[in-house]
């Protein structure tokens, strides 16, 4: 019980971090680290003859999988906004629709709306901008 309490807020504290505002240039990375840290924290928890062993092989396998759900997602919202079509990519149990909503003459940015679905449940629906160029300076 104590170890499902200890995982329990692990996830959770995790969750809540990984809700901090991103940029689309190092979610990625932010992906992987997020990813690996459960995976560790997951694995040490399982692993009762070595719990650091535990914690290797689940950094690496949640930072695998942490930064290549992202790294999906981020392109399905640009694939979508650059063709003006919704973008289905699914791997393993996970399934990503990017569907373009609106564009911003002014901005230069395309709303996309994001769903991931996890196991046939749906486990995010955003709407993000997807924008032309970078960003320099408060304005486009």
């Amino acid at each position: 019980m104590k170890r499902l309490a200890t995982l329990l807020l692990s996830f959770l504290t995790l969750v809540f971090v990984s809700n901090c505002t991103t940029t689309r240039e190092n979610a990625t990375y932010q992906g992987a680290g997020l990813g690996a840290a459960v995976g560790a924290a997951t694995g040490a928890l399982l692993d009762d003859d070595n719990p650091w062993r535990g914690a290797v092989i689940g950094a690496a396998a949640g930072a695998v999988l942490g930064g290549g759900i992202t790294e999906i997602s981020k392109q399905a919202s640009a694939q979508a906004a650059s063709n003006q079509r919704p973008v289905v990519y699914s791997q393993d149990s996970t399934v990503i629709e990017a569907t373009p909503l609106a564009y911003n003459q002014h901005t230069k940015c395309h709303k996309v709306r994001k769903r991931i679905w996890r196991d046939g449940r749906l486990v995010e629906d955003r709407i993000e901008e997807v924008c032309e160029g970078q960003k320099v300076t408060n304005t486009y």
